[in-house]
């Protein structure tokens, strides 16, 4: 039989300050904002395809008949070129929002690499702060 050798590593005592547990905290609160973030983002994006794909679908249309378009909960009839503007529009106000949610995921990320090195420095191995990805 073969010996498994335990490598025993001795965990040292570091006291936790406030201060060290509000850093935890706020990065804890802006992994979760993040994630969620993220995950509006892939909606949006999602939602900005499906545009795409209804402005492509509009265009192969020869008539120019009305073509209902929904507005809230409601369906307005709209001709072709109506149409073309309304899903323009949205498909930029889309743009807009995942640009914005993408700078507020950048500035995230630069605080929270700040809050790594703090946290790091004081509590080295004993801290786990890297995201699971299961």
């Amino acid at each position: 039989m073969a010996a498994i050798l335990k490598k025993t590593v001795a965990v040292e005592d570091v006291n936790v300050t406030f201060e060290d547990q509000q850093k935890i905290n706020t990065f804890a609160r802006n992994t979760n904002r993040m994630t969620e973030m993220k995950d509006e983002i892939e909606a949006r994006k999602k939602s900005l395809q499906n545009l795409e794909d209804a402005s492509d679908d509009i265009m192969m249309f020869d008539d120019n008949s009305l073509l209902p378009y929904t507005i809230g909960g409601v369906f307005i009839s709209l001709s072709q070129d109506e149409t073309q503007e309304m899903l323009e529009t949205a498909k930029d106000g889309l743009k807009e929002e995942i640009q914005t949610l993408e700078g507020r995921v950048t500035s995230i990320k630069e605080v929270l690499a700040g809050l790594k090195v703090q946290l790091y420095a004081k509590f080295g191995n004993n801290i786990n702060l890297e995201a699971d990805e299961s």
